[in-house]
């Protein structure tokens, strides 16, 4: 078996096409959704991975913006920028780009981002909603995940291992998987011959950053893999599964890069359209 590439960058094409046409819609009734990045500091890669975002805004019709901040700022300069674009009308969607600098607490900055305007689904109180079945902004990695797995067939009654569990991937995506039926196995760095229990598998879905964890010899046979890992060795973005030996197993699997990470970034677009939607009472 030799597994069909789920390409996330034509995936996300189609995707920002669809949302182009919706965003143009909403300027004709007046509504242009806006973007708008805090970064703090010159990280060459933040800085760029932040043009991305922007570009990709202006490309499907939304505005962008993009504020700068030293990297000496103090977290109450940091904050009171936070709440001027809280109260800036114009705004839909604002992003804080982390990692921060050690002068500032990043878990307050991004409790203070609005809900309302917490377009990557990180504020406690979105967390909460997306648990408690509420209206709400998913966080875009998870959501990115699970449009493509909209191209592999139906999740229900498929058994998923989800690697790792942080709050900002392995744990919401697990709760979505869960909510199209499929059984979640959320296994992390304490589980018990972890690799070793993936045969037991009908898709993996990986998001740790340890290059070479998985190999297809750890997969069943037609298993689908999502490899959300994204670790830089020597000069080039390697992913948490080995690549070529895992193609040979699955029926699906993404590269890395241009799996996940088109899809994140198509995500961010889609929560600031909703954004920009439910600010003004549109469902």
């Amino acid at each position: 078996m030799t597994a069909e590439i789920l390409n996330g960058r034509e995936i996300a094409k189609d995707y920002r096409a669809g949302l182009a046409e919706e965003v143009e819609n909403l300027k004709s009734k007046g509504i242009t959704p806006n973007l708008t990045v805090v970064i703090v500091g010159n990280d060459g890669a933040s800085l760029s991975y932040v043009k991305s975002k922007n570009k990709a805004a202006e490309k499907v019709g939304m505005t962008s913006g993009i504020v700068h901040m030293e990297e000496s700022a103090t977290e109450e300069e940091v904050l009171a920028e936070v709440e001027r674009l809280n109260n800036d009308d114009d705004v839909h969607g604002i992003l804080v780009q982390v990692p921060l600098p050690k002068q500032v607490d990043e878990n307050k900055v991004l409790e203070a981002i609005s809900p309302e305007k917490d377009v990557d689904g990180f504020s406690p109180i979105n967390i909460g909603r997306l648990y408690t079945g509420q209206r709400t902004f998913v966080p875009c990695t998870p959501l990115g995940i699970m449009e493509l797995l909209k191209h592999t067939g139906s999740l229900e009654g498929k058994e998923v291992a989800v690697i790792g569990r942080s709050h900002i991937v392995g744990q919401p995506v697990a709760k979505l998987l869960t909510n199209e039926n499929a059984t979640v196995t959320l296994m992390h760095s304490r589980t018990k011959d972890m690799v070793a229990k993936l045969k037991d598998f009908d898709v993996v879905v990986s998001a740790v950053g340890q290059p070479g964890l998985v190999t297809g010899s750890d997969l069943k046979e037609g298993a689908i893999v999502i490899d959300v890992g994204n670790t830089m060795v020597d000069g080039k973005l390697k992913g948490d599964v080995d690549y070529d030996s895992a193609a040979e197993v699955a029926s699906y699997i993404t590269p890395v890069p241009g799996g996940v990470g088109p899809l994140t970034i198509t995500m961010v677009l889609n929560n600031t359209l909703l954004a920009a939607k439910w600010n003004k009472g549109i469902e």
